[in-house]
Parts: structure tokens; sequence; C-alpha cells
């Protein structure tokens, strides 16, 4: 049995308020929020907060391990420790491989060896190696909309009840009265995304699948499933003391049965969720039934569509 259908995406506005996800550094004792520059959906250019892609891509990976984990998917060595190098720290199975120009058969082997790797990606470059396994998920930078995000400095100072100066002087430790501002950012944020379900276990060389249809079912399931929680808990940084309120979540869920791409359209666009109606409909003129979309107004919409969409894979 194949998996109903081949891509899915999520065209969005995630309300968050209070958050420090995803900063550039710091200045003295100034944490620095990431700021970018974007064209507005009334061609203005203009200053906005964001948070990366490859934060994003982080958050669903590491709850993709989590689930991969509990399921007992198949992992490599670097990924049961979650490891950034992946595949390339599993030193046992890198001895597995051939001759480092025999490319498909080394994304075989990865594929059959590891989940995580076969849904995010990864570069092999051991042994002198350069073979490419490109990810099936794909998050573009979330974008605070110009009107209605806002980022302000917060002054904090650490509590020393001897009244201590400084950091500890030429000790460099962490001591005194510190003083530092920290920054806080709240508002409504375009998000898109595109999962590539048809290419889960897929050799992209040989162009077949390397895995039985009932582990590609699993892993497109393990894949929905940390998209999901990765709009119900984003991870990031400072989540100690600013934990970040998801107020709402609101856009569409679009979906593929075909070649034909799940499409998209940035929540930057003020009637994105029309214009997603208007090119599922013209699409669905040349190719009949293919596209469909599921609104939502709410987390919790959300959460059904995505759930609704999972117990389909069977």
């Amino acid at each position: 049995m194949s998996v109903p259908f081949q891509s899915l995406s999520i065209s969005g506005l995630l309300t968050l308020d209070m958050h420090a996800l995803n900063n550039e550094g710091a200045e003295g004792n100034q944490l620095q929020t990431r700021m970018v520059h974007i064209v507005d959906g009334d061609g203005q250019p203009t200053v906005v907060n964001a948070i990366s892609g490859d934060m994003l891509k982080h958050m669903q990976a590491e709850h993709l391990h989590g689930i991969a984990v509990e399921k007992g998917l198949p992992l490599c060595a670097g990924c049961q420790k979650f490891n950034a190098n992946r595949i390339n720290a599993d030193g046992d199975f890198i001895q597995t491989l051939g001759d480092k120009n025999a490319i498909s058969d080394t994304v075989k082997k990865v594929l059959q060896h590891c989940a995580v790797d076969d849904l995010e990606g990864v570069l092999i470059t051991q042994g002198g190696r350069s073979t490419p396994r490109k990810s099936t998920v794909e998050f573009g930078w979330m974008v605070g909309l110009p009107d209605k995000t806002r980022t302000e400095s917060y002054f904090h100072v650490k509590f020393d009840p001897n009244r201590g100066q400084g950091s500890g002087g030429e000790s460099g430790a962490n001591l005194g009265q510190n003083i530092f501002y920290r920054p806080a950012s709240s508002g409504e944020y375009a998000v898109v995304m595109n999962a590539e379900l048809s290419r889960v276990g897929f050799n992209d060389v040989e162009r077949e699948y390397q895995i039985p249809a009932e582990a590609r079912k699993e892993r497109v399931k393990a894949l929905l499933e940390s998209v999901l929680l990765t709009f119900i808990k984003p991870l990031g940084a400072h989540r100690n003391t600013q934990f970040p309120h998801i107020v709402n979540f609101a856009g569409v869920v679009s979906v593929s049965t075909s070649t034909v791409p799940a499409p998209t359209v940035s929540p930057l666009k003020k009637d994105f969720s029309q214009e997603l109606q208007s090119i599922q409909a013209q699409l669905n003129r040349l190719y009949p039934e293919t596209i469909t979309t599921f609104q939502f107004s709410s987390q919790a919409e959300f959460t059904k569509i995505m759930v609704d969409l999972i117990e389909q894979v069977g």
C-alpha cells in the first residue's frame, strides 16, 4: 500500500508573544535579536524580527529524533545521540561503504541504515566522500509581520547579596551583580514549509525506493508527527525564562496526491488563504482531484488536520 499523498505544505500565521527563540549574538551585556530585511505584502522594504529556517529545522529534527527513538525506527550511531554530524559520526557504518565514487550504493545503504538521515538529509564527507542526501522537509524563515511584530530589550540584574561589583575581575568567573539586557519579541509570524513525502526512502540516483512499503509509511508518519509537534512546542533559546506564549496558529495545509507540488503562499500577503484556494482550483483543472487544501483558524484545528492526515497514512 502506498502513501495516500505525495507532498504536504503549510502556509500559516503563528502568533508568539514574549519569546527569544533565535538571536544573533551579544555585544557587551546586550543580547542582539535576529532582524531581517524583507519586502512586505505591499511591496515596501522593511526590517522585522525573524526566526531562521535553520532553527525551525532543528526544532523539527529534535522532535523527530524523540519520535524515532520511541517507535524504534533504525538510527545510525550519530543520530541515536542526536549528534549534529549524524551518520558521519557512525564509524562502523562508514567502514562498510565501498568505493567513494559509488554514490548510488552509498545512498542506498544510508536510506536502509537510518531513518533520520533519510528524512532530514545529510552530506557524507568521511573517507574523502561528498555524497549528498537531500532533506525531505524544507522550512522557510519565520518572518514577523511588519505591522504586527515588535521587539523590545529588557533590563535584568543578577542578585548578589554581598552587593559585589563586576563579573569576578581577572578570574572571569560569573560573580558579582551583573547587569544585562535581554530581548523579547511578540507578534504574528509568517510560516511556510514543505514536506516531500514521495521522497521518503527514495534513492534519487537510482530513482527507486530502497525500503519496504510498510517501513516507508512508518517514516512518513514520524515525519508528519514531528512537523505537528514543531508548531505545538517550538524549541529554541532562553526557554527557561522566556517560554513562548503561543496565542494562535491560523492558515492552510495543502496536500498533493501526484507529482504536482502542494502549493504555498507566504502569509506576508494579506489574502494568502484565498490565493491558495484559487491556485488549488486552477491546478485541479489541469490535474483533477490532485490538490486538497484544509483551512485552520486555531492550534486545535491545525492539530486535527494533521492527525487526520497521519491516520490516512495507515
